[in-house]
């Protein structure tokens, strides 16, 4: 049987530290030395070539070699050649539609899901690897055909997690407001909050919160529950 295999991030870069830096470590180990070449979606920013070369850089760093599919001249070959796949943070409506007008939905679950190749996502590729992308932060600039995303995992997240601040005086939703309203609709999954500097660790049925902050587990109907680095979120795949 293929293990499933998930790095789920918050965020791409963590407050003082450099592009992927805070998680380097956890990549590296993820990736292992297997893997030789990485295929970059960079759908979530319009400045892709920029973007391809960020990941570059910080990938090569790390010893593997990274092909960035806007480059190539058939999406889907590139798909089903990929060793692993990388998508990176920007705007998940932006990234979410290229994946469908791309015809990438489909060819992406078959080989993360059926032939068990690793997946990164970091932020906005966090959320499109969940049910759908409702809990996503991001302005809906653009018009994807469905907010329904990869499906990899039963439940939505929200990357960047934010704390209601007792100080401000800011009278906007807080971020707890805006999960809450979403588990007013029904039949809403479970909504894992993501601090930044945190990340879920999915291989097969076992799944670990990793990094040097807490996350935030909301359920409909129910208070949320805060849970730290290195416990294990298993239960949330049997959904």
């Amino acid at each position: 049987m293929t293990l499933k295999r998930l790095l789920l991030v918050s965020n791409s870069t963590l407050y003082g530290g450099g592009y992927l830096e805070h998680c380097q470590d956890q990549i590296q180990k993820f990736l292992g030395g297997q893997v030789k070449r990485v295929l970059f979606i960079p759908y979530a920013l319009q400045d892709r070539d920029n973007y391809a070369k960020t990941a570059r850089q910080k990938f090569q760093s790390l010893g593997y070699a990274l092909d960035s599919i806007h480059e190539a001249a058939d999406p889907v070959a590139s798909v089903l050649t990929a060793e692993a796949i990388f998508i990176g943070g920007g705007n998940t409506f932006r990234l979410l539609k290229a994946l469908y007008d791309n015809n990438l939905i489909q060819v992406i679950r078959k080989k993360v899901i059926e032939d068990g190749i690793p997946y990164i996502g970091s932020s906005a590729g966090t959320n499109v690897a969940t049910v759908s992308i409702n809990t996503t932060n991001d302005m809906p600039i653009v018009y994807p055909p469905s907010l329904q995303a990869l499906g990899f995992v039963p439940f939505n997240i929200n990357p960047h997690y934010l704390d209601p601040n007792a100080n401000s005086k800011h009278m906007g939703e807080t971020r707890e407001q805006r999960i809450k309203q979403y588990h007013e609709e029904p039949d809403t999954p479970h909504v894992l909050a993501l601090r930044e500097g945190c990340m879920l660790l999915v291989e097969g049925n076992k799944a670990t919160l990793l990094g040097i902050t807490k996350a935030r587990l909301f359920k409909r109907g129910e208070c949320p529950t805060e849970h730290e680095p290195g416990e294990d979120f298993s239960f949330l795949l049997n959904q």
